[in-house]
Formats: C-alpha cells, sequence, structure tokens
C-alpha cells in the first residue's frame, strides 16, 4: 500500500488555501506523489497546474485527473476560465486553491520538508562544479547514511521542490543542489530548503547576463548561506577571490575548505585523463574525474562530508565509486580520444578545460573544438574575444571554433598565426573535422548546452551509441 506524503486539508491548513473536496474515497485525502507534467502522473498524486511561457498547466487537470491524480492544485483566478470545478466534480477529484501555483509548490515543498526534523540538508550552489561536487557528495556520505539528492540537474525553480519531495522517512541525509538563471532564484530555493549545511564552489561568469558584474553574482550565490542558524556550516572555497565578502554576515560558523584545509591529504598525483592519486589518512585513493576542476570539486564534497561526519574509509570509497557525468570531462575512446566536456559553459570553466588539455602529455596531435559560451549577455563580446586571445597560446595543434558568439575570438587567433578554422554549421563543422582528425587524436569537445557538441562523438570516436 502507497503512504500519502501529505493530506489535502493538512496541506491546505499549512498553506493558507483554499481546499474544494469532490472525493468519495476516504484513501484519496491525501497523495503518494507530485508532477508538474500530466504525462507522467501516477496514480495518487498531487498535480501542480504551472504556468508555463508556452503551455499552461491549468489545461492539463483533467488530463492529469484521468491519469490517476487523486488532487490538482491551481491558481484561484483560473477557476472559471478552465471550468476547473466542475472538472473536479465530474471526476470525484480535489481542488486546492492558491494565488499563484509555482509559490504554492515551492511552498508545499517547504512545509513537506519539515516533516523531518533529523534530516541534514544540505545546499549546494557555485556558478560551475556544483552537479559534480553533489554526486561525490552523494557518493560519500551513502557509504554509511541512507541518502537523498536531486536527480540529475533538477535544481530549479521547479526542480528542487521535485527533489524535495523523493525525502522519506529513512532518509538521513539530503543533497540538494541550487542553480540560478535569474536574480532572487538562490535565495528562494534556500527559504524552500533551508539547509543545515551550506557551500558555494566557485564565483565565476555563469549567467552574468542576467546580473551584470560578479559582484552581483556574489551576493546571489551567498543566498544560500541565508537561512543557515547557529550551529549550522557555512563552507567557502579558500582560493576563490571573492572569499571574503562571501563570509560576511553569516549567522552561522565559517569554514574554508580546499587543499590545505585537510590534515588528512599527504599527497597529490595528476594522472591525467585516469583522473588523480591521493594519499589520504594514509590510504591511496584512485579518483577517476580527470582535471584539476574535479579534484576542487571532490575537496569541496569532503568538506561537507566531514562536516556530516563520515569516516575516512568512506570518503575512500566513496571517492573511489565516482565516474564522469554525461558531458562533464568524460573521457570516450575509440579512433580518437574524446574529451566531451560540453554539458555547459563560461569563462571560467573552458579556461579549465583547455589548461587540463594542455597539461596531459599525449604522443600524437591535440585538436581543440570549442563553441559558444551563451547567457553571457552584453559581456559576451569581451569574454569571447579573451577566449580568442587565451586559445592563441594554447598548445593545440588546431582550434575548430564553432557558433556565432566565438565569432569574436577569430582575429586574435589569426594575429598569432595559429592553425585553426570557424563554422557557424554543424555538419559543415562535422566534415572539417572528419577529413582533419586521424587515429589516436586528442579531441577536446567544449561548449554550451545549447551547442550540443556531443553530436560529433560517434564521427570522431568511430564508435556507435556514444551518447
Amino acid at each position: 500500500m502507497v503512504t500519502n506524503l501529505l493530506g489535502f486539508g493538512e496541506l491546505s491548513a499549512l498553506l493558507n488555501a483554499r481546499h474544494i473536496s469532490f472525493s468519495t474515497n476516504s484513501q484519496n485525502s491525501g497523495f503518494s506523489s507530485v508532477a508538474i507534467d500530466s504525462r507522467v502522473v501516477k496514480e495518487g498524486a498531487l498535480f501542480f497546474a504551472l504556468e508555463g511561457a508556452v503551455c499552461d498547466g491549468h489545461s492539463f487537470v483533467k488530463s492529469a485527473f484521468d491519469k490517476g491524480a487523486s488532487a490538482a492544485m491551481v491558481a484561484e483566478n483560473k477557476l472559471e476560465n478552465f471550468d476547473l470545478e466542475n472538472i473536479a466534480k465530474k471526476s470525484g477529484k480535489d481542488l486546492i486553491v492558491v494565488e499563484n501555483t509555482l509559490r504554492g509548490f515551492q511552498d508545499s515543498a517547504r512545509v513537506y520538508l519539515k516533516k523531518f526534523p533529523n534530516l541534514v540538508k544540505i545546499g549546494i550552489t557555485g556558478s560551475s562544479g556544483k552537479t559534480t561536487t553533489k554526486e561525490i557528495t552523494a557518493a560519500i556520505i551513502s557509504q554509511e547514511k541512507n541518502t537523498v539528492m536531486n536527480k540529475g540537474n533538477l535544481n530549479s525553480e521547479t526542480g528542487l521542490p521535485l527533489s524535495v519531495f523523493e525525502v522519506r522517512d529513512h532518509h538521513e541525509v539530503g543533497v540538494f543542489e541550487l542553480g540560478m538563471n535569474r536574480p532572487n532564484e538562490i535565495e528562494e530555493l534556500s527559504f524552500i530548503l533551508k539547509p543545515n549545511i551550506s557551500l558555494i564552489t566557485n564565483i565565476g561568469s555563469a549567467h552574468i547576463e542576467y546580473f551584470g558584474s560578479k559582484i552581483k553574482i556574489v551576493n546571489e550565490k551567498k543566498s544560500v548561506y541565508k537561512y543557515l542558524k547557529d550551529d549550522d556550516t557555512a563552507l567557502i572555497p579558500e582560493n576563490d577571490e571573492f572569499k571574503n565578502e562571501l563570509a560576511k554576515d553569516i549567522n552561522a560558523k565559517v569554514k574554508y575548505y580546499g587543499a590545505s584545509s585537510f590534515n588528512e591529504l599527504k599527497k597529490v598525483n595528476p594522472l591525467g585523463l585516469d583522473g588523480t592519486e591521493l594519499f589520504w589518512a594514509g590510504e591511496k585513493i584512485i579518483f577517476a574525474l580527470p582535471g584539476k576542476h574535479s579534484l576542487e570539486d571532490a575537496f569541496a564534497a569532503i568538506a561537507i562530508a566531514k562536516e556530516v561526519g563520515v569516516s575516512n574509509n568512506s570518503i575512500k570509497q566513496g571517492l573511489e565509486s565516482v565516474k564522469p557525468l554525461f558531458g562533464r570531462l568524460e573521457i570516450v575512446r575509440g579512433r580518437t580520444t574524446v574529451i566531451r566536456d560540453c554539458y555547459n559553459a563560461n569563462p571560467e570553466s573552458t579556461a579549465k578545460a583547455v589548461e587540463f588539455c594542455d597539461s596531459v602529455e599525449w604522443n600524437t596531435r591535440k585538436i581543440y573544438v570549442i563553441a559558444d559560451m551563451l547567457e553571457l549577455g552584453d559581456n559576451s563580446q569581451a569574454e569571447h574575444e579573451k577566449l580568442g586571445a587565451f586559445l592563441a597560446e594554447c598548445g593545440a595543434d588546431k582550434v575548430f571554433l564553432f557558433g556565432k558568439e566565438i565569432k569574436a575570438a577569430v582575429s586574435y587567433l589569426q594575429a598569432k598565426g595559429k592553425n585553426f578554422s570557424y563554422e557557424n554549421e554543424i555538419n559543415t563543422l562535422s566534415a572539417s573535422l572528419n577529413k582533419y582528425v586521424k587515429k589516436d587524436d586528442l579531441v577536446l569537445l567544449k561548449g554550451s548546452r545549447g551547442c550540443a557538441l556531443e553530436r560529433l562523438s560517434e564521427m570522431l570516436t568511430g564508435e556507435k551509441n556514444v551518447l
């Protein structure tokens, strides 16, 4: 028998919402799951009718009821236009009526979390590395404790609430990533979660389109510390240029983390594409994610794990269990070896990927495919010009530039006489690469998600099903 997460009457009271019930089944007095997409509704779900830019979820209330939803949360001003009371009455289902369904969804997640006062809640944000840090953190802590985390990158204004509803009584620790696509979003998500341990991975230029400057990004990101209490912990990267600004006005314990903050860390040996060898608390650990920035993500995860109180053995077991995530410095081997780092891109992460590839010892050629860094707004021209100057000095035998924004980099590579080509069509890029690459070349794919550079994988490796 599926246990209800919350009763409709209880939730309505907690939200000060109006509860309209047409249910004739006493077992339908609550919900056992949640959904914001009527296509994935399960029997006994509470469907949240969210208003999107293209579709209005109120149009799908009947579909959700037909799929088995027990109730829907709807907006007061939509009741009449969508004939929702009549739909609920005919279906024998319930409505929870609020002013704004997105806020109602978030508030529902917030009050739901109050059912688990013993859950240690961890909030992770940053300009880059937060998904990897979340995955490593969960891998370590789950060695000892029942752990729940966001699936994939469900870290947004809707993704975090969906993830929160995955918490159950047996969970001891919740590891949650908080993303940001607009001003005030981190504060809203932090208000939902109210973490006990909050960590910022770094401050970079990601999403500067929405904020205009890094210091504004600092103020937004540090909202993850806003709801910490006296006994809670704020973790700040020890080498970040904004660490002092991040530490201001925090009403909790402040700790800095990084390589120098761990007495257990004795030695670090880079292994190139095979990751890093660590000597930790007298034990050798092979951490499979390559690159210095992956190691920085691991240090962030270790800092969290130590706050939770897990053992050194669990840190070892967790780190050794971690595998690369899709598109995040992922190594794909075939006729060429491809470093697929194309899940996202900003100036900092692109520079780190190039620096890593430059550092890798390789017997044949290195080819860098560098695509647009999106969401840079008015800074796009200047940042792509800086990238051009940087790429002009890189260790690639040839650089392939791809996209509209990165055209700003072309003149800088030309001025230095760097071997490069520029393309703005994926098929043309693929043909040029296919003609140029040779067996055993090393190829970096780096660009924003919207450029979808992974489409080149099969051609480059000669292997099918590499996505």
